[in-house]
């Protein structure tokens, strides 16, 4: 699996997340759709979180430490709320939506 976006194709792993990281927000429109996800501001917000992380420590966070890292944002931010923009599982398919390489482990950080 591999996605087009500018007239460029990005190298996947076998699990379609990006080999390399890509911030461009036509790539997350690309994902997003590919994963049928019609992105809404509150994607954007998470996507935007998760880039932050990584950017900042290399990887993005397990599922436990990115809601409690989003909850400093939003406190009224549940897992409920999180698993009905990313219903796939929001650790993963966020931060393959986001255009980030697959995250680390169930260990995370």
């Amino acid at each position: 699996m591999s996605y087009v976006v500018g007239g460029a194709e990005l190298a996947t792993d076998a699990e379609g997340f990006l080999v390399e990281p890509d911030f461009r927000d036509e790539v997350v429109v690309a994902i997003a759709s590919s994963e049928g996800i019609e992105l809404t501001d509150a994607h954007w917000e998470v996507i935007r979180y998760l880039r932050d992380e990584y950017q900042t420590h290399g990887h993005t966070p397990n599922f436990r430490n990115m809601l409690k890292g989003f909850q400093a944002i939003r406190p009224e931010v549940d897992s409920q709320y999180m698993y009905s923009l990313f219903p796939m599982g929001p650790a993963k398919q966020a931060a393959k939506v986001a255009g980030l390489p697959q995250p680390y482990g169930k260990g995370g950080y």
